[in-house]
């Protein structure tokens, strides 16, 4: 009874809408685990949506430019062939179609121009949405940003019935669209890394991160089947829908088992709150509601926690690497004899979706085994390292059958994803709530926003150099990203050594006490 008395008097009005409306049908207050259940629907279908609009532009490629190779999803599936890569049939391509100014013999580079800009904007915002998402109430601001993304990537598609063919006015909407879109990964991690622990938020945010996937696969879903409407569906529909999602945001989702007072009603209701699963909860929370704890911590004081610049710079090779395939491996396919013929782009583009297959299953291995072995170093390392020999095979026997190249793609999606999810989930998390911060959990965002957004600057970089590269040998373009995995992995020696350093301590101590005056076993 007192303990609901030291609530604070506004808590009410903390309380998003949707789950007062909730509890006032159920007559009772959520239980915790409804509450988490909330957040990982909402912010799944959330980031999904972000995923979702990201694709837009790299599917309406082919209708603004006919010169660029079409890489939508389509069903249904069927392997076709050309007798010759896309390139070779340039003249198939009849000037005035498309849309200018993307239609010229400089539209591939102008397409490219808006990736970058869109690319550089994403990261650039990544780093001051963080701070101020630490520094805000975290479902207004991550509601803004969706609401925000919406807008201008609708607009983008009102220039189809508006007439307009300014390539600044495109550029513009895009850069905006990034600069809104940076909104969302350090809003979703902070929310969820408040409602989980860190003995099962490796798994948790490994199966969470498949919503990486499911947006990518949707917005080409979408985008693909508004073309034939004409190019501005593929826009405003997406744009939308995401914006509509956005209000289910602000109506339903609990930043904090704080804002909700469900860390008093676990304390009240369950008989062992002193048991595991408490400590589980309030591991990455705030244990009270005193004024200090609201300090959020400054961005530069943020770098200095222990493992945010390595993480941060593995992630910058480990996502170069990623991005490059998400953005290249239609193309790469397209324009590579398997069994002596060329595939169709829309069957380069249908097989490279078993890339974001291998993904989803690689994020949530990396995040079981990270749980598993209490090692996210180790972990994201090895998986970099074993993604070295995945992308030399893919290269060397992909061209055998369409078969292999679908195996070996599975693999290297596996691999290549898997520490990219664990470093840009669970790792922030971790991080974000470090002992250091003795508490405080206003750097969980800052923190996200800091190794994710020097990620998206090796994000912008990767797909860039591949272009140039490309022309000259796609044997280069892959010994480059062998070597930003081997980076990558090498970034982590340090933080490698000292997990392995604890686990041989904790195992010997661990042996030590149980064999009594016994000396322990040899490590194995």
């Amino acid at each position: 009874m007192g303990s609901r008395s030291e609530l604070p008097a506004d808590r009410s009005f903390s309380k998003p809408l949707g789950i007062r409306f909730l509890e006032h049908i159920k007559r009772t207050k959520l239980s915790y685990e409804s509450h988490q259940a909330i957040v990982l629907i909402v912010t799944f279908f959330a980031y999904a949506s972000y995923h979702a609009n990201r694709k837009t532009v790299s599917i309406v490629s082919s209708a603004l430019d006919p010169q660029s190779s079409d890489v939508s999803l389509k069903f249904p599936w069927r392997i076709t062939y050309v007798s010759t890569p896309a390139e070779s049939k340039t003249l198939s391509w009849v000037l005035g179609a498309g849309w200018a100014p993307f239609n010229g013999s400089d539209g591939s580079a102008l397409l490219g121009e808006l990736d970058v800009a869109f690319l550089a904007v994403y990261a650039f915002g990544m780093y001051f949405s963080g701070h101020l998402g630490d520094r805000t109430n975290l479902r207004i601001f991550l509601t803004v940003g969706m609401v925000g993304t919406g807008l201008f990537t609708s607009l983008f598609g009102v220039g189809y019935w508006a007439k307009i063919h300014s390539f600044y006015y495109f550029l513009i909407m895009q850069m905006l669209a990034g600069l809104f879109q940076s909104t969302g990964w350090p809003s979703v991690v902070a929310v969820v890394g408040k409602w989980f622990g860190k003995k099962r938020r490796g798994l948790i945010m490994g199966i969470w991160n498949a919503h990486t996937s499911v947006g990518n696969i949707t917005g080409s879903l979408i985008c693909s089947a508004l073309l034939s409407y004409g190019w501005g569906w593929s826009f405003v529909v997406p744009g939308l829908l995401i914006a509509s999602i956005g209000l289910v945001v602000f109506l339903f989702l609990p930043v904090s088992p704080e804002s909700v007072g469900a860390n008093k009603e676990e304390e009240e209701d369950e008989v062992d709150s002193l048991r595991k699963n408490e400590e589980e909860v309030t591991e990455p929370l705030l244990s009270s509601d005193t004024e200090h704890m609201e300090n959020a911590v400054g961005f530069i004081d943020a770098w200095k926690i222990p493992g945010v610049a390595t993480f941060a710079f593995c992630l910058f090779f480990a996502k170069l690497v990623a991005y490059t395939f998400l953005y290249w491996l239609p193309y790469y396919i397209s324009h590579t004899a398997i069994e002596g013929k060329y595939l169709s782009n829309e069957t380069a583009g249908n097989l490279s979706a078993f890339f974001d297959v291998g993904g989803v299953l690689g994020g949530i291995l990396a995040g079981y085994i990270s749980d598993r072995l209490d090692a996210r170093a180790i972990t994201a390392a090895t998986f970099m390292y074993f993604a070295i020999p995945a992308m030399y095979f893919y290269r060397s026997y992909g061209h055998i059958s369409v078969a292999m190249n679908v195996v070996l793609m599975f693999i290297c999606g596996m691999f290549v994803n898997g520490p990219y999810a664990l470093i840009t989930t669970a790792v922030s998390a971790d991080l974000g709530t470090h002992s250091s911060l003795s508490g405080n959990s206003k750097a969980l965002a800052t923190v996200t926003a800091i190794i994710d957004g020097t990620g998206s600057v090796g994000a912008a970089i990767g797909p860039l150099l591949t272009g140039y590269i490309s022309a000259k040998s796609w044997s280069a373009v892959f010994t480059m990203l062998m070597g930003a995995a081997l980076v990558a992995g090498l970034l982590l020696t340090r933080l490698v050594v000292a997990e392995v350093a604890a686990r041989i301590s904790s195992s010997r101590s661990q042996g030590g006490s149980q064999s009594g005056s016994q000396a322990p076993e040899p490590d194995v």
